[in-house]
């Protein structure tokens, strides 16, 4: 999965790439910007592979904002103006769109944005597998280790983490990232507000899901993908 967002001044060329975004399966827009003031408020909140940007914008161009970034993700300008190619390329874009950008000239810079990750990921040494992660809320930073964790449960914008000592945290986040992001065999999501700890259901009955004491609604369309790691 390729985590994208979108920087441009001009609300048809944002609609545009969004529903481009959304045409292919293997990429996940993070954020739609306007300016680069918003997307450094994106890239602060979520973790970022590409960023789709136009150069000519207000306060900030899209070229003084990819040089003002420490850590950079892929970077493809998508740009009115051919003037801008040799200063794109120095910042090692990927690659350089002119506007009007026809969806298969997309694709193609998409192709070479996966090919260019699947080589990163590949050559990078293999890490240890963490057994915890880190939250932040109430102005501390948290360690929640999955061993403790018995389910998380999602409010709007802010998730619930239950844990195992009868702690809870509640901490600004999105329960789809989370999803991503926690180990596949050891967790599961049973509900659009719910993901569980596979080493803590106890039963499901119905509908319902007990673990550590706790009755949980299974949603209809989690209830196969749920079964089938119970297995």
């Amino acid at each position: 999965m390729v985590r994208v967002i979108i920087i441009d001044d001009e609300f048809p060329a944002r609609k545009l790439l969004s529903e481009y975004v959304s045409k292919l399966p293997n990429l996940q827009l993070c954020g739609v910007c306007e300016d680069a003031v918003h997307a450094m408020d994106v890239l602060q909140k979520e973790e970022v592979d590409l960023i789709l940007t136009d150069i000519q914008m207000p306060e900030l161009s899209g070229l003084e904002f990819i040089k003002s970034l420490k850590k950079k993700p892929m970077v493809v300008f998508t740009t009115a103006y051919k003037e801008y190619a040799l200063d794109s390329y120095e910042l090692e874009a990927i690659d350089y769109l002119l506007k009007p950008i026809p969806f298969p000239r997309f694709l193609q810079a998409i192709n070479k944005v996966t090919e260019r990750l699947r080589l990163k990921r590949q050559a990078a040494p293999a890490e240890k597998e963490k057994e915890y992660f880190m939250v932040k809320a109430d102005y501390k930073l948290y360690r929640v280790d999955y061993a403790n964790l018995i389910y998380v449960e999602g409010q709007s914008e802010y998730v619930t983490f239950h844990l195992k000592d009868k702690k809870r945290i509640t901490a600004y986040y999105s329960l789809k990232r989370l999803e991503e992001e926690l180990p596949s065999n050891e967790f599961v999501r049973i509900h659009k507000s719910y993901i569980v700890s596979l080493s803590y259901i106890e039963s499901v009955e119905g509908n319902m899901v007990s673990i550590a004491g706790q009755k949980l609604s299974i949603g209809k369309n989690y209830k196969d993908s749920l079964m089938e790691k119970l297995k």
